[in-house]
């Protein structure tokens, strides 16, 4: 086997991805959440103990409902005229609906049920109020809950209070008053610390220097129990409100309106929804009375006038009779005069429903505009009767005249006067086009929170939160985990790939807490079958057949960086290869930071350090390790010179000499991208391992370190795979073991 590493190795070529490579491996995915199945498992019970906190800790909120009917129109005795029927139109449901949610009606119950007043228990944060809750259930009549952990300031279970009067100057208006409760129903207010009121339960209190006046009609609870209470701005719980109900129409033009409310207290969500149902019926029959009303003003103030135009006109018929005699109109004539004083009294009547249209319409709303129509449609009629007039004979005109002006207003104040009596009685029994149906009832459950579904809703964002961030972390790490695709890129086999052992964690760990360092630590000797035991000896078969060839015995085993198991891998071997019957020299390389000796239990002086400085013999320098059957050297005391000591001519004639007693030696050395103690113990040797952790180290890192030992003639047999994930360890195990020893073989 040529010994030359430029004679046997190619330099690292770059390495190309097939298509195929591109293409997403569903097995790779699953050995990827199979290695982190514990962090998502932690991150879904988080995320699970969550959503299952805020289920049960958020406020109960109950849903009421109630339901209207509107009619197209409402019988009324005021609709008996046709002109009136003009005045009648019909309100779409979505118009109802705004006046339903209007400031007119919410602001009214907000005053009727002092809804701008906040009064609530102060609990203990965050599960004070379920706290309060359970405790509340298992109370008997008005008991009210010891205070838990001597916090008597929180309402722990059975405490209320009622607020009927609270007003406060502007710049108290939306903010928080604290009531503390006294003995025999006395009672503080603060705010900021700072007493504004005092007062007792069931008198009203006042404080006329701030204006502040306060009416507590009801107050359960121990002495200092405390309370928040706030006067909200009109326009804010009107907001509120209109905030929590819903009005819409049920169906297309079905004339039926649903109207629902939610809230904490159900009680409460109740007697809103039926205060705001009642407000509007009251309003839609005010509505339809005030509307008679303004009919009942203008008649009222047109009959005067109208007597007064009936008593001129028959007035002034008698004198005309009186001065010519009695003069009998002809058949034709009185023809005449009852078609021109049907006309006069249809225009006159329009006229004044013009008027009243006026009062309240523009000039072009359609009612408007079809009363102008009738009038100049009545008034060509009247000037065809006054063109027939105009032939009889000025006695008879004159006659007809007065006559026809006597009976107009005698017809018209007759008409307004029964219209008048008739509108008095029917704004007496005024009622609404709009009823209703349902009323509000107390709900029996909560709508909210659904637990079930925040529960089943948290597990599943849990696991997705959990998977989205194994995968979005291994994205981030740039590290390669693919040891086809390494050994591709560098043209440098894959000697072992080493699972991750969760044995030698256990033994990392008790390395650290054991200070003493007194204690054999190997893993091959406490658990003989792990995984990655098994791996070592596969490569202690590839080493067997890379030294048939080989100049010496000398096995380097080095690292791009540091924490990769360079030391592991170096214990171990040499533990493997003595259990075969192999005579083996384990030598911490790493006169930096070399730690194998706290490993074997023992100390770091009397070592390599010394020995090539001859301070000490070689007989002194070696220690035996019985129980591992190898022999060892550490690093003693840590020189100020490291490369200039393993350059000095002394530690070539060591290994040289020392190779010939040992069938193997093995030197543990730093980090060849670290320093360049690697390349100098590297050309010594005649094989080299480099230790690789799986996902660790970027593409071009062991591009970097490949070269670095190339260019120092340093040959590089073989990589070890180590610390795979243990649901990917068999990843490529078979396939590389069984390919190189099978090559190897030949």
């Amino acid at each position: 086997m040529p010994n030359n590493f430029s004679e046997n190795k190619k330099a690292p070529v770059h390495y190309s991805t097939s298509p195929d490579d591109d293409e997403i491996n569903l097995g790779e995915l699953l050995a990827t959440l199979l290695a982190s199945k514990w962090l998502i498992a932690a991150i879904t019970v988080i995320v699970l103990m969550l959503g299952t906190t805020k289920a049960f800790i958020d406020k109960p909120v109950y849903k009421v409902d109630a339901m209207l009917q509107m009619e197209d129109n409402a019988p009324s005795l005021g609709a008996l005229d046709a002109v009136s029927s003009l005045m009648e139109t019909k309100k779409p449901a979505l118009a109802e609906i705004e006046i339903i949610k209007s400031r007119m009606v919410l602001g009214a119950a907000v005053k009727n049920l002092n809804l701008e007043i906040s009064a609530q228990p102060k609990y203990f944060p965050i599960i004070g109020s379920v706290i309060a809750k359970r405790f509340k259930q298992h109370n008997k009549g008005d008991e009210v809950s010891s205070p838990l952990f001597g916090l008597s300031k929180y309402a722990w279970g059975g405490e209320s209070i009622s607020v009927d009067t609270l007003t406060v100057p502007a710049d108290l208006l939306g903010k928080k008053l604290l009531l503390i409760a006294g003995k025999q129903g006395h009672f503080s207010l603060l705010h900021d610390d700072e007493l504004v009121l005092e007062g007792e339960v069931g008198k009203p209190a006042s404080n006329p220097e701030q204006t502040i006046t306060l009416f507590v009609s009801q107050l359960k609870c121990r002495p200092d129990t405390q309370f928040i209470v706030t006067r909200l701005p009109m326009g804010k719980a009107i907001d509120q409100l209109a905030e929590a109900m819903t009005a819409a129409e049920k169906g297309k033009e079905s004339g039926i309106l649903a109207l629902t409310l939610e809230a904490n207290a159900p009680d409460l969500a109740m007697k809103t929804l039926n205060e705001i149902a009642n407000i509007y019926i009251r309003q839609n029959v005010e509505q339809k009375s005030s509307e008679a009303q303004k009919t009942l003003e203008f008649l009222d103030k047109q009959l005067p006038l109208l007597k007064e135009q009936l008593d001129a006109a028959t007035t002034a018929l008698n004198d005309y009779r009186t001065r010519h005699g009695s003069i009998d109109l002809d058949i034709e004539t009185q023809g005449v005069l009852a078609g021109v004083v049907e006309i006069q009294t249809q225009i006159t009547l329009l006229q004044q429903k013009r008027d009243e249209l006026r009062q309240r319409f523009t000039e072009s709303h359609p009612s408007v505009v079809a009363i102008d129509k009738q009038i100049a449609r009545l008034q060509g009629q009247m000037n065809a009767n006054d063109k027939k007039i105009e032939l009889l004979p000025e006695t008879q005109q004159v006659i007809l005249r007065l006559a026809r002006d006597v009976k107009v207003n005698t017809e018209l104040y007759t008409a307004l006067l029964n219209n008048t009596q008739t509108l008095r009685i029917s704004k007496a029994g005024t009622v609404g086009n709009v009823r209703i149906i349902d009323y509000a009832v107390l709900p029996d459950e909560p709508i909210k929170p659904k637990k079930p579904v925040i529960i089943a809703i948290s597990f599943v964002l849990g696991l997705i939160l959990g998977i989205a961030w194994v995968f979005i972390r291994n994205s981030m790490q740039h590290g390669v985990k693919d040891p086809d695709l390494i050994e591709k890129q560098l043209n440098i086999p894959i000697y072992a790939i080493i699972p991750h052992s969760s044995s030698q964690e256990k033994i990392n760990t008790r390395l650290k807490k054991n200070q003493q360092h007194n204690e054999l630590s190997i893993l091959a000797l406490e658990n003989d079958d792990d995984l990655a035991i098994e791996s070592l000896r596969s490569l202690r078969t590839m080493l067997h057949f890379a030294f048939m060839e080989a100049r010496n015995n000398i096995i380097m085993i080095t690292g791009p960086s540091p924490h990769v198991g360079k030391s592991f891998v170096s214990i171990n071997l040499a533990t493997v290869l003595a259990h075969a019957g192999k005579k083996v020299l384990l030598i911490d390389g790493d006169l930096r930071k070399g730690i194998i000796n706290k490993s074997l239990g023992l100390g770091r002086e009397q070592g390599l350090s010394e020995f090539i400085s001859n301070t000490i013999t070689l007989d002194v320098a070696i220690h035996k390790i019985p129980t591992a059957n190898f022999d060892f050297i550490a690093t003693g005391a840590i020189p100020p010179n490291p490369s200039e000591l393993l350059l000095h001519e002394r530690f070539s004639i060591f290994l040289e000499n020392i190779s010939q007693h040992y069938d193997h030696v093995i030197i543990d050395s730093p980090p060849i991208l670290a320093v360049t103690d690697a390349a100098i113990i590297g050309r010594m040797a005649s094989a080299t391992l480099m230790v690789i952790k799986a996902g660790q180290h970027p593409m071009r890192e062991l591009e970097q370190s490949a070269k670095r030992l190339f260019q120092a003639g340093v040959d590089i047999k073989g990589i070890v795979f180590n610390d795979v994930p243990e649901s990917s360890s068999t990843y490529g195990y078979g396939k590389y073991i069984y390919q190189y020893s099978y090559q190897k073989s030949k």
